[in-house]
């Protein structure tokens, strides 16, 4: 009896022994999330020291919790960041990420014209398993992963690189003159792409369908709106998005509720005829500059400047004048569009002359960002929960603007920032500098809070079903 009892106790041990997982006691949850989770995995990193590698100690032993925390043993509210921040935390997972990041860094394409881009994000996501819908907009991928059903939450990441020559010297320079990534979007594109990893290996625990969106042209030409014109956001009741940003350490997270980034328009006057151009174009210029001053609330930031005066044909030829007007509200926004044309061609009739202004509306004429409550909410709750509290913060809105604000007039919406200042590196220039770089380090940390913010959200959803604002239910 004794000897079968422990024939059977032997049995047992060697079935277990697969699921068995030693983990360090020198590894608290704060290691986890404060080097594992933001890519203290510098041994794994591919090419050799340089602008964009990380300075951050090497990964030690305790690393590998990042790889076996994940023991498939819970799903519950508290086992997700976990399970997330391991697979996010994983070597090759880092390597994989910085692979994939350089690759576009190297070939960056301006808008509408990412073709090398968009067959490999087409190709990774084929080497998943993930299904996708192309093409929209041209060069842009809608990826699903899921149920198939509702609800469904969208994530987003633009492409395009901007006419910049690159002035970083490193072993991943761009290899098209006059073309660079400066404004992070090789490093949106790598995050998605790890969250899309992150989802399907996790796709029993999604309550509903992630939409994973690959957009080209947010630098000019709208293509979020043109996204949405092909159907991108196709039953879609969320969408969220994140951007790098030079003003905050890396990993750290930022947003704000309500409006994030201003609405950004630019216009050309052409003015023609009258008994003098020159005199008709100095009165409208003058006049431009009391819409601000005379007419905007002090507690509503405007701007309007203009930046380009020039005459094409001499004192009674055709004069030429532009700039650029921003706010943070859709009235402000739209008021300021209105009353600029007014202001030129009237003041072009009191000198005899005819006015035309063109607002480029098709191509670079975004409205604000503004995020929705309940999803800058679900963002906060998300990232602080993930990350730690020392980890978010809230940010002041800024006059920048962003295409994203198409999807954020369409359904409610949430965009956040990440950071990627390090000093150390050299990774301190605002984007569209062409010493613009980034600490790769952050490309572990996105990855997992685009995957954790949608995972998080198809959760609370099927939780409160019966709300209609399953959000606030989980803040």
């Amino acid at each position: 009896m004794e000897r079968s009892r422990h024939a059977r106790s032997v049995l047992l041990l060697l079935l277990l022994a697969p699921l068995m997982v030693v983990v360090s006691t020198a590894a608290s949850p704060a290691f986890l999330e404060e080097d594992v989770l933001l890519g203290a995995v510098s041994a794994a990193r591919l090419g050799g020291k340089g602008a964009n590698v990380s300075t951050r100690r090497p990964a030690n032993s305790a690393c590998d919790v990042g790889v076996v925390v994940s023991s498939g043993k819970r799903d519950d509210a508290g086992g997700w960041k976990e399970q997330i921040a391991g697979m996010a935390g994983r070597p090759e997972m880092a390597a994989w990420l910085r692979q994939v990041r350089r690759h576009i860094h190297e070939r960056p394409e301006l808008a509408y014209e990412e073709v090398e881009t968009s067959r490999l994000v087409r190709e990774e996501l084929e080497a998943m398993g993930v299904g996708f819908r192309y093409p929209l907009a041209r060069t842009g991928v809608v990826a699903t992963i899921g149920t198939g059903r509702p609800p469904v939450v969208a994530l987003r990441a633009d492409m395009d690189a901007l006419p910049i020559q690159e002035a970083v010297e490193w072993e991943h320079k761009s290899k098209n003159p006059g073309k660079m990534h400066a404004c992070g979007h090789d490093a949106h594109v790598a995050m998605l792409l790890g969250a899309a990893r992150i989802l399907k290996a996790r796709q029993r625990h999604l309550k509903g369908t992630v939409k994973l969106l690959f957009q080209p042209a947010e630098e000019s030409g709208a293509g979020a709106k043109r996204m949405i014109e092909d159907g991108a956001l196709e039953g879609v009741e969320a969408i969220f998005a994140v951007h790098v940003s030079h003003e905050h350490p890396t990993s750290v997270i930022g947003s704000r509720t309500g409006a994030l980034l201003a609405g950004c328009g630019f216009f050309k006057a052409l003015i023609r005829g009258g008994r003098d151009p020159v005199l008709a174009a100095a009165s409208a210029v003058i006049s431009l500059q009391s819409l601000v001053s005379r007419e905007a609330d002090p507690l509503d930031s405007q701007v309007v400047s203009v930046a380009v005066v020039n005459s094409d044909d001499g004192d009674h030829g055709t004069f030429a004048l532009g700039g650029t007007f921003r706010a943070f509200s859709n009235a402000s926004f739209y008021r300021l569009r209105r009353r600029i044309e007014e202001v030129v061609t009237l003041q072009a009739r009191v000198h005899g002359a005819e006015a035309a202004v063109d607002f480029f509306e098709d191509q670079s004429f975004y409205p604000p960002t503004v995020n929705d409550p309940r999803m800058y909410a679900h963002v906060k709750s998300v990232a602080t929960e993930l990350l730690g509290e020392g980890r978010y913060r809230d940010v002041p809105p800024m006059m920048g603007a962003e295409d994203f604000a198409f999807y954020s007039q369409a359904v409610p919406a949430g965009f956040y920032y990440v950071g990627v200042r390090n000093e150390t590196l050299g990774s301190v220039h605002t984007g569209h500098s062409p010493y613009f770089m980034i600490d790769e380090d952050v490309l572990p940390t996105g990855a997992a809070v685009h995957a954790a913010i949608a995972e998080r959200y198809l959760a609370a959803a099927a939780v409160s079903s019966s709300s209609p604002d399953p959000v606030v239910q989980e803040v």
